[in-house]
């Protein structure tokens, strides 16, 4: 069967029939056998439209809007449509896109999903034969007032010829840069003003259940090629920077909340958004003016020009960061007299630091966060050699704090450098995420800006010294040629060693695991499987770390809990450059609050219709190794097996989980862990009373011999294998680590190692009662 111009397969026919009520008994009963009955319920009804082309999804959406609601197999394969539209890209035949636009002008549609056919069809949409469709419908919902998705209908506008008619309605009443926004979309054609109205949906998600499809995944990118659409963007950012100048200046009147007219929010935000992206060199000037302009009164009121916009920019910032928009976002909140607006902007940048560290092409441009401020007689210096330090000096003298004579003369001064030293302490994480968000990356960041950054500096570099061959360095020192950031995964073993032993030798902390880190190949099981991984299913987490960690690690997931709906979770995490992402399911443990259970490990890859599920074979290595690298993290530090306190408090049901994971095989995680205490035992004090097994680092000690497992840090007490609980309090022995740590188990179980090779000068009673008989 053909139609719309589409070859139905069986399944998309039967589901046709059954919409249209074409489809008999008899026929009914065949087609459920020809349609895989049985592997579930929907399967076993042949409702089940998952496995429906993009076209053929295209073809059966004007039947959804003709089901006749009477008539109940009708309503459920609608519903199971509708929900694939929900979820996936449909495409259009010319066909298919003039029957659709046919169908609705019979029921109260979306117009968004007719408008954004037009974005769907790549041969091409029927302009002639959409227009009394679309004025049709156009008219009614004009008549109705229904003026909720202004953009799509000023697409539809465009098709119908109605575009003074709709431009009459939506300019009412609005403010002039919101009005300048219209009158520009008027001179689009319908398609570009389609385009326009994604954009818009995906930054201002209409209400849930929409019966259309997601937003296209490169709306704002194909928007943001439009030289017109560009130039206004300026012009619009230009002007509200300029209009709040004027309130301050006393040339506009000051009313609080008033400096943007209806729509305008939006038009702002809208085109802030778009420079962001696009990074533009003239944005930083009048976006800052603006920030710090609407965030204070001109007069001493601690209220703002424009809450909204104010923001609305964050909102734009949280999308598309950049180190200038931080900046800016940081001084409104510094000037601002609000006493809401601060949290607020808070909450807000703690969202947008983190998000800056995966735009890799501009977090290169974090300022390191070097100062050097002299204050009297004394010197305050900001270091970012190592960890970030604000010290004082008074000459060649460094002092061990803050001078007195500073303290009464300059407590502003001291108290904006601490804030400073803070706020460079985070730019350095957010560098630092960066880099590590690179590994992923398909192609290499523009790491030659970092040259002569004390962070690049304690990095080992891959340069191209000749066409595909890469010689490793540590250090930017290798001059105009191809370079990217040395992975173990693409070194032999030889040189893995070689570069441990190096970074060991010299002491050299490095800003990130990289010498060290973990490498996850594809195994055998996983090749089975084809598309999903259980490396690490099956374990117990606490939940409210695991949940800690996704926000930490840069992993999307929604919050579980004992409610409806809120037991099964996945976690995502975008990856190569916005072409992958990774989903880790996990499920809340109803039995046990505050628990849940680990999942499959799942990839799926940006295709035509959307992102589609991958085999793990077609998983880049390097995005492969990276995600499962975090997966392994959060196991590795939520575990309820790497909780050393749990067996006292822990339920029956669970203490076989904590024993196997707290004493079983070592992860890749640990094992490098195991590597990296190799290297380190023969330079610490205790070595002689120290060995290292396949999974425990064992201690003699006086009265006893420990063995600490090396995953979860747990430790048994020989002769008897009797378990001993010791809580890691303070940083413990501070001995020199290659790199800085994820989780911090390297450092306790070096600090129980001390402890316990002196057991005889052990003083907390808690330890004492486990260790002498």
């Amino acid at each position: 069967m053909n139609l719309h111009g589409t070859p139905l397969s069986p399944r998309a026919r039967y589901l046709h029939d059954l919409m249209t009520g074409a489809a008999r008994l008899a026929q009914r009963a065949r087609l459920l056998e020809d349609l895989m009955a049985g592997v579930t319920t929907r399967a076993a009804q042949g409702l089940d439209a998952s496995q429906l082309s993009a076209y053929e999804l295209g073809a059966l959406l004007p039947a959804v809007y003709r089901v006749d609601m009477e008539n109940a197999d009708a309503v459920l394969v609608r519903w199971e449509v509708e929900k694939e539209v929900r979820e996936r890209q449909p495409l259009f035949t010319p066909e298919a896109c003039a029957a659709l636009f046919d169908a609705m002008t019979g029921r109260r549609a979306d117009i968004r999903l007719g408008v954004g056919a037009l974005l769907r069809c790549p041969a091409g949409a029927p302009l002639d034969r959409l227009a009394d469709p679309a004025r049709a419908v156009v008219e009614r919902l004009l008549q109705e007032d229904r003026l909720s998705e202004p953009f799509s209908l000023l697409a539809a506008a465009g098709l119908a010829g109605l575009d003074a008619e709709v431009a009459e309605r939506l300019t009412a009443g609005r403010g002039p840069l919101a009005v300048a926004e219209v009158e520009l979309l008027l001179g689009w054609d319908a398609a570009q003003r389609a385009l326009f109205a994604e954009f818009v949906e995906e930054i201002s998600p209409g209400p849930l259940y929409r019966d259309v499809p997601p937003p296209l995944p490169d709306a704002r990118e194909r928007l943001s090629a439009f030289p017109g659409y560009v130039a206004f963007v300026r012009s619009t950012v230009e002007a509200a920077a300029a209009r709040v100048a004027a309130i301050h200046a006393g040339e506009l009147p000051y009313r609080a909340e008033k400096a943007f007219g209806v729509g305008e929010k939006g038009t702002i935000g809208r085109a802030v958004r778009i420079a962001l992206l696009r990074d533009e060199p003239w944005l930083p000037g009048p976006l800052e003016r603006l920030v710090r302009g609407v965030a204070v009164a001109p007069t001493k009121a601690k209220t703002l020009p424009s809450q909204g916009v104010l923001f609305e920019i964050a909102r734009a910032a949280e999308d598309h960061p950049t180190p200038e928009a931080v900046s800016a976002l940081r001084a409104a909140r510094e000037v601002t007299r609000h006493a809401g607006v601060p949290k607020q902007l808070d909450r807000m940048l703690k969202r947008i630091e983190p998000a800056l560290a995966d735009r890799v092409e501009v977090a290169f441009r974090l300022p390191d966060g070097r100062v050097r401020q002299a204050l009297g007689e004394h010197t305050a210096v900001i270091s970012i050699e190592g960890e970030v330090e604000l010290s004082w000096w008074h000459g060649d003298r460094k002092l061990k704090t803050v001078p007195a004579a500073v303290k009464r003369e300059h407590p502003e001064e001291v108290k904006r450098l601490r804030e400073l030293a803070k706020q460079a302490r985070r730019q350095q994480a957010t560098l630092v995420r960066a880099l590590e968000a690179g590994y992923a990356h398909q192609v290499a960041p523009p790491y030659r800006q970092l040259e002569g950054h004390p962070v690049a500096d304690r990095l080992i570099w891959d340069f191209e010294v000749s066409p595909g061959v890469w010689r490793s360095e540590l250090g930017l020192t290798v001059p105009d040629v191809p370079v990217r950031l040395w992975h173990p995964a693409r070194a032999t073993p030889d040189e893995v060693r070689a570069w441990r032993e190096i970074v060991q030798d010299k002491e050299l902390r490095q800003p990130f695991k990289q010498a060290f880190r973990e490498v996850y190949l594809l195994t055998p099981a996983e090749e089975a499987t084809g598309t999903y991984s259980n490396r690490f299913a099956g374990h117990v987490v606490g939940y409210h770390k695991l949940y800690a960690l996704f926000k930490q690690r840069g992993w999307q997931a929604g919050y579980l809990g004992p409610w409806d709906g809120g037991g099964d979770g996945e976690a995502r995490r975008v990856l190569g450059g916005g072409g992958w992402w990774a989903t880790f399911l996990h499920d809340y443990l109803w039995h046990e609050d505050g628990y849940a259970t680990t999942g499959e490990v799942r990839f799926h890859r940006m295709a035509e219709d959307g992102w589609r599920e991958a085999r793990l074979a077609e998983v880049p290595p390097l995005v492969f190794s990276e995600a499962m690298r975090d997966v392994d993290l959060f196991v590795a530090v939520a575990s309820i097996g790497a909780d050393p306190e749990w067996l006292d408090r822990g339920v029956d049901g669970l203490r076989d989980y904590w024993q196997s994971y707290g004493f079983g095989d070592l992860s890749e995680n640990a094992r490098v862990r195991r590597d990296a205490l190799a290297r380190l035992l023969p330079r610490l004090a205790i070595a002689d009373r120290c060995a290292l097994t396949d999974r425990f680092l064992v201690v003699r000690g006086e009265l006893r011999t420990y063995r600490i497992h090396l995953g979860s840090g747990n430790i048994l007490m020989e002769p008897n294998d009797a378990y001993l609980c010791i809580v890691p309090r303070g940083s413990g022995n501070r001995v020199f680590l290659p790199f800085e740590e994820d989780g911090g188990m390297l450092s306790v179980i070096v600090s129980k190692a001390f402890l316990l090779a002196a057991d005889t000068r052990i003083t907390d009673p808690t330890i004492v009662r486990q260790i002498r008989p």
